[in-house]
């Protein structure tokens, strides 16, 4: 995987097969998520209409208050991994982190203590392929984006019955942003491309945490979350992240999310303060795992009800529930898309209507613009 022209992580050929592999061929459309993806139906789950199968919803934090304060919000995952390696439960984790000679870069990262969790903790806002370093059956666990974890479960799925399965980490996401969004941003805070890094975070020490780039000569600039994502690197989101019908970890064991509070519109409130996370167990695995971190006292936390969840995290409930006018409206305009199973994104369009209608003409128009633009190639 290597970045394309346009700043996003794309597959490069770095050799010929003697002969093609019917195999190799039929594995690739059956687990790619720019191909397929298929909601699952894990044992004792409930199937939230947007937020997907749950057996168990948590509002959690992380007892470690440096886990905590380093976390994207109340560090639940970073406190899980951190946990479950200490304890060689889950020896190592694949997962993902700031690359250490560029920290503007992201990197995949293996995860094996504590300390290791605390590097890679926070998001990552830029492009990066988790499963590269050797794909789920690398690593005990892994630490990944709903995509990237759907295609890694897909790929289990094909295993031979014995082989031992993985712990599945997720979180929810609202899209990977290009690389060059990135770079625009710093160029825009005073700092020059070629400003050689000592640090650079997304998020993370405190909630929701400033992006913040510190220089090698020491000094650093910041930019609130709402200035950097809203109005950076949100925008820059590739084509498949904006049609995507799982943004919320589906496939995964358990998913952590952040849990905003709002105000009185219902909007959420990106004040600095303590992070809060919510987790959400989607598989028997995942709920005893949960089980005993909040027993062990890993985590804090109270149940929480999935409708308050979904109130606070609008994107996630309004991309799924328009989604299918905008496939559909790619679709008329002629552009490839992926095959959606189990999502009831034609139930959810058909309870809106007016707005599922208006989705579809405005992404019709969108995709007709912009048909020959380099970030919409089929990915």
């Amino acid at each position: 995987m290597a970045l394309d022209p346009s700043g996003y992580s794309r597959p490069q050929r770095t050799s010929r097969p003697a002969a093609p592999d019917p195999w190799a061929s039929t594995t690739f459309d059956a687990v790619c998520p720019g191909r397929r993806v298929r909601s699952p139906r894990p044992p004792s789950a409930v199937v939230h209409p947007t937020l997907g199968p749950v057996v168990s919803s948590w509002e959690a934090w992380a007892a470690d208050p440096e886990i905590r304060h380093r976390g994207s919000s109340g560090g639940a995952l970073t406190a899980l991994v951190s946990w479950l390696t200490e304890s060689g439960e889950v020896p190592s984790f694949g997962g993902v982190a700031a690359d250490r000679s560029r920290p503007e870069r992201t990197t995949t990262y293996t995860i094996t203590s504590r300390s290791d969790a605390l590097q890679a903790a926070g998001s990552r806002y830029g492009p990066v392929a988790a499963l590269a370093s050797g794909g789920p059956r690398a690593f005990p666990g892994l630490v990944g984006k709903p995509c990237e974890v759907s295609a890694a479960r897909a790929l289990l799925d094909r295993r031979p019955a014995d082989d031992p399965e993985p712990l599945l980490l997720s979180f929810f996401c609202a899209g990977t942003p290009s690389q060059h969004a990135t770079t625009r941003l710093l160029t825009d805070l005073g700092l020059p491309e070629s400003t050689p890094l000592a640090e650079l975070w997304y998020r993370g020490r405190g909630w929701p945490g400033r992006f913040t780039a510190v220089t090698a000569a020491g000094s650093s600039v910041q930019s609130t979350y709402d200035e950097s994502w809203g109005r950076h690197l949100g925008k820059a989101t590739q084509w498949r992240c904006k049609i995507c019908p799982d943004g919320v970890g589906e496939s995964s064991d358990i998913t952590a999310a952040d849990f905003w509070h709002c105000d009185e519109r219902g909007f959420p409130l990106f004040a600095e303060g303590d992070g809060v996370s919510a987790l959400l167990a989607r598989t028997p695995r995942g709920q005893e795992v949960l089980n005993r971190a909040f027993s062990t006292g890993v985590l804090v936390g109270r149940r929480l009800d999935l409708d308050r969840l979904a109130a606070v995290q609008p994107l996630q409930v309004s991309r799924r529930s328009t989604l299918w006018g905008r496939l559909l409206g790619a679709r008329l305009a002629g552009r490839r898309i992926p095959h959606y199973t189990g999502f009831a994104l034609i139930r959810l369009a058909l309870s809106s209507p007016r707005e599922t209608l208006r989705t579809a003409r405005g992404s019709y128009r969108r995709v007709r613009r912009a048909s020959t633009g380099p970030e919409h190639r089929p990915s």
